[in-house]
């Protein structure tokens, strides 16, 4: 139950007056809410600039291009004429010194009168321009009496919005609802809020949102670290309370005498890696200790994840036991069974796969199979969490590439077992910080050889001026029999704003065909997963030569035979991203090669990534110098700067804080495992407001 105190900041943003449903649309989109955002979502949406409008120059002294707050008399109006609306609306005013001009386009008949009455004195804000040799402001941004602007600072902070939001309106809901702040109880510890200077919640947040000084809403000021504190203890804490609960005792333990897994070793047609033997023994030993296994593998592309993950399920298998393989689409749950099930086979490990796909009478068939215990390892997407997939006896949950996945879902497939085992796989090596931020303290194990037989593979950065000879050299490689992925960022035009050098892959698609004919194939997210498939199939079986595709190639396909990629755009991917894509080629026995096109000017930080990338293939050192280039949101390949799955914290600025939230949660949770008494009730409160609400049922668990 969240507790009453925090009701006024749950109430939905439309319950501020001012607040309809165009802007409750708008809200929705800015917020990343599937529904009207509330209140508190509203005070966490923090200012990324400010506006000075402290300088009140008289007119005389006004610079031009400056932002300026001008005391002046209203002299006269003169509206457009009336045959001519697009003509502006133009007020004159003054002061001792000299005129000025205030412009108005497309204003509302009678807005303008009331705004500023003649005769009255009022203070203008806005950026001065000369026009014709008179001082000018357009559409000033402040038009004040003297009763207003005496409450205001006379700093504004300015948001990220949305189109169609207007700032005024925005920061005038945020105004209301910092006014509905209840008297929140504290919940970080005196030593800690001593130690690094933090301020109260409420005047962490007026202060972010109603600036004094300049400096009130640098992220690394005392206010901004505050509210950065705050979320990552939440998310600490509700780590910490997952990682209680699935370090209980565990009872009965999980691993055979390896039969199986020596029947799948026998079956490989290459000699595991050293360290995926290190790995698999390090799994069979966590599966025989009496607390559960948590454990991260972490291992590039290629390198060999999914058969430990089998190797894994075998084990718990010579028990009479069942694992599952969660993973994030459908693509990468297909992609893993046709890895695992030949394998499974030779050894008599029952398999299945059960995503969206499979319906009706296949998909009741497969639960009743799963309920009577007849299949060993299930491997599927969010399908595997339904209320109504029940196992018989579910001993092991391996999630694939887990920050894609919310805790709930994490919580919902390991509670369809007793005492579950966690493996978690990624092909994103992670750094050391943000395992912790993102998975608590687990136990790792990195795969960082390549399975023998792997190609070098060849990266080439080339400007989009070239992008003729480019065409030239694959329309050669189609010629010889090569399989070539041509990547692309976007699938229609309106999916972004601003991004006219951009080719989406539809129209890439049919300039491609046009010069190459049926040999040309298209993928990309919005097609249904049957003919996604049915293209991969053509490409993979040499009836298409060339694929253009969107990132949904990112992950988990496998054409050995494809050596060539172009991807185009390639400043406007992430590091780990470029790597994902790039993984996808070198898999074969043949020499491969990457062309990553851009487009100039190329920003530094383009640059860079273009740089790392082209000089290494290793996943490790791509994400270490990810995380130097930019925050963790592109290592974990989510799109934002700050930490994964956190909006106020940024790793380039509270990295120092990860640790100290950390240490906080573990010790309140050996302090106050319940989170009784008035931290316990105040900890519960920070849980909602940073919605990590989903860790309050575990607490006080088995």
């Amino acid at each position: 139950m969240r507790p009453s105190l925090l009701n006024p900041l749950f109430a939905p943003v439309t319950s501020l007056p001012g607040v309809g449903p165009k802007q409750d649309k708008l809200l929705q989109y800015l917020l990343s809410r599937n529904e009207t955002p509330r209140l508190v979502d509203l005070l966490l949406h923090l200012p990324s600039q400010v506006i000075d409008r402290r300088a009140r120059p008289k007119i005389r002294d006004a610079v031009q291009g400056t932002m300026v707050t001008l005391e002046v008399t209203v002299d006269r109006h003169r509206p457009p004429p009336p045959r001519n609306a697009r003509a502006p609306y133009l007020v004159y005013a003054s002061d001792e010194t000299g005129d000025v001009v205030l412009t108005f386009f497309r204003a509302k008949p009678g807005y303008v009168e009331k705004l500023l009455p003649v005769g009255e004195k009022r203070y203008v804000s806005g950026t001065l321009q000369m026009y014709d040799g008179i001082p000018q402001i357009v559409h000033p941004d402040r038009v004040l009496d003297e009763e207003a602007i005496s409450k205001l600072s006379g700093i504004d902070p300015v948001y990220p919005l949305t189109e169609g939001l207007a700032l005024g309106s925005l920061r005038r809901a945020i105004a209301q609802a910092l006014q509905k702040l209840p008297a929140l109880p504290e919940w970080i510890s005196p030593e800690v809020m001593r130690r690094c200077h933090f301020p109260p919640i409420a005047e962490a947040l007026t202060r972010v949102h109603q600036p004094v000084e300049l400096t009130d809403i640098l992220p690394d000021r005392p206010f901004w670290s505050r509210l950065a504190f705050d979320e990552l203890l939440a998310g600490q804490l509700a780590l910490a309370l997952i990682r209680a609960q699935l370090r209980r005792p565990a009872g009965i333990r999980n691993a055979g005498d390896g039969h199986l897994r020596n029947k799948i070793i026998d079956a490989l047609p290459y000699a595991l890696t050293l360290s995926q033997r290190d790995a698999a023994a390090a799994i069979a030993s966590d599966l025989q200790q009496p607390v559960r296994m948590l454990r991260l593998l972490q291992g590039d592309v290629g390198s060999g994840k999914t058969v430990v993950a089998l190797l894994a399920a075998a084990a718990v298998a010579e028990v009479g036991k069942q694992a599952a393989l969660m993973a994030p689409t459908e693509i990468l749950a297909r992609q893993h069974i046709k890895t695992i099930a030949p394998l499974a086979e030779r050894a008599g490990l029952r398999v299945a796969i059960l995503t969206g796909r499979e319906k009706g009478k296949e998909r009741r068939e497969i639960i009743a199979q799963l309920a009577e215990g007849e299949i060993d390892l299930l491997v599927g997407t969010h399908a595997l969490i339904q209320d109504d997939v029940i196992f018989r006896d579910l001993a092991l949950a391996v999630v694939d590439e887990q920050h894609r996945f919310g805790v709930r879902e994490r919580l919902a497939l390991t509670s369809k077992g007793e005492a579950v085992d966690v493996l978690v796989l990624s092909a994103t090596p992670i750094p050391r910080t943000l395992v912790l931020t993102y998975f608590g303290d687990m136990d790792i194990s990195e795969l960082r050889e390549k399975p023998a037989g792997r190609q070098p593979i060849e990266t080439r950065t080339i400007s989009m001026s070239r992008l003729n000879e480019v065409t030239d050299s694959i329309g050669r490689a189609l010629q010889a029999g090569k399989l070539v992925y041509w990547i692309c960022p976007l699938v229609e035009e309106s999916e972004a704003e601003g991004t006219e050098h951009l080719t989406n892959a539809t129209k890439r698609f049919e300039n491609l065909q046009k010069r190459f004919g049926d040999r040309v194939g298209l993928v990309h997210g919005q097609m249904k997963g049957t003919e996604k498939d049915r293209v991969m199939g053509q490409f993979a079986a040499h009836e298409i030569g060339l694929l253009v595709a969107t990132t949904v190639v990112e992950v988990g396909v496998d054409v050995p035979a494809a050596t060539i990629m172009v991807i185009e755009n390639a400043e406007r991917f992430g590091l780990a991203q470029l790597h994902q894509l790039r993984g996808r080629i070198g898999r074969g026995s043949e020499a491969s090669t990457c062309l990553l096109l851009y487009s100039e000017p190329l920003g530094e930080m383009s640059k860079a990534r273009l740089k790392v990338i082209r000089e290494t293939t290793d996943g490790f050192r791509i994400a270490e110098e990810d995380l130097k280039l930019r925050g963790e949101g592109d290592v974990l390949g989510v799109r934002q700067s700050g930490l994964p799955g956190y909006r106020i914290a940024r790793s380039e600025v509270h990295g120092q804080l990860i640790t100290q939230a950390r240490d906080e949660a573990l010790r309140i949770l050996k302090d106050d495992p319940k989170l009784k008494g008035e931290r316990g009730e105040a900890l519960r409160c920070l849980l909602y407001l940073y919605e990590r609400d989903e860790a309050i049922p575990l607490i006080g668990a088995g």
